[in-house]
């Protein structure tokens, strides 16, 4: 039987066209109400979603028939995964298709810091002439300290290096000669901390990096230092980061990425020295072609062939043999 694939968010339907020339039965739904797709989701067996929609306990308990979830994007975004993996139901991502769009993002946003472009814009348009209070620097010779060297982090030391930086990199995970390679100069936490002019984080979800940059971290970094904040909720602690500012520790930060989205009431949006965005870091044409084209790709290869690539719960393949070979 042709496997059923419910879309519910808005991925681009270019670069999921391998399902539909494999003869998938693709419904697209973007906007989806969660009563309605509480409704239509027992009759599919796979969900294909990027940030808009939650897929909880309830949702995946009304549906029988489901296997597999996947993210057009990196990281498994409102999936709940110990929910999936107790269903049995395979969770896929696709980070490799924005790890360009997303460093370039961040890069993007040390250029913003350094020359306070948002905020020249507004006051402009306000009808200001203020060029003496929006003097900036240059980022030639300045340290950028990068924080995890992963897909994202690895682009964003390549075009950093470029832009006559020295950039300092703290990745326990990735060999010295590995971040030299990319222009990278190897860095301990401590050294990073303390002589970084920017700092950019790049890392991945979980309970090592969950307030990674808090309190005692802020308190050694160099004074009026500029944090962009392009990784995951969580990292970057919000009440730490909101004080480092107040109190001038931390001149300006830039962030894409909230504890809670949208931010509402959030006291950082209402610091002068934040640039806020919401959540653009992968809003590129190029990148939504690429994450759906690649997830498009895993979801083929899962229901042609039982090969699974990039499970964000991988546990779930162990509890899927054991329960084939009980069969």
């Amino acid at each position: 039987m042709t496997a059923r694939i419910l879309v519910c968010d808005d991925i681009s339907q270019v670069g999921l066209e391998q399902l539909f020339r494999s003869g998938f039965e693709v419904h697209r739904r973007p906007g989806i109400r969660p009563e309605e797709l509480l409704r239509r989701v027992p009759s599919y067996d796979a969900l294909l979603v990027r940030s808009r929609t939650p897929v909880g306990p309830e949702l995946i308990e009304a549906a029988p028939r489901l296997r597999l979830i996947g993210r057009a994007g990196y990281g498994p975004g409102r999936i709940d995964l110990p929910a999936a993996t107790q269903a049995g139901v395979v969770v896929l991502h696709s980070p490799e298709g924005n790890a360009v769009t997303a460093a370039e993002y961040a890069i993007a946003m040390v250029f913003n810091l350094a020359r306070h472009i948002p905020a020249a814009d507004a006051s402009l348009r306000a009808g200001r002439w203020d060029k003496r209070r929006y003097r900036g620097i240059e980022l030639r010779g300045k340290r950028l300290g990068v924080i995890g060297m992963g897909r994202v982090g690895r682009n964003v030391v390549e075009r950093a290096a470029g832009l006559q930086m020295t950039v300092l990199v703290h990745d326990p995970l990735v060999s010295p000669s590995e971040i030299e390679a990319a222009g990278g100069v190897p860095a301990e936490w401590d050294e990073l901390l303390a002589t970084s002019d920017f700092l950019t984080v790049h890392v991945s979800a979980s309970a090592a990096t969950r307030g990674l940059i808090n309190e005692e971290a802020f308190h050694r970094m160099k004074d009026r230092v500029r944090i962009v904040n392009c990784s995951v909720r969580g990292v970057v602690e919000e009440k730490a980061l909101l004080h480092a500012l107040r109190t001038g520790k931390v001149a300006g930060a830039a962030i894409d990425v909230f504890d809670e989205e949208p931010p509402l009431d959030n006291p950082l949006l209402e610091m002068p020295q934040v640039i806020a965005t919401p959540h653009l870091l992968a809003s590129t044409f190029e990148a939504q072609i690429e994450v759906a084209r690649s997830l498009a790709s895993q979801v083929a290869d899962f229901f042609e062939r039982g090969v699974v690539h990039e499970a964000v719960n991988p546990a779930v393949l162990t509890q899927l043999r054991a329960a084939s070979s009980a069969g």
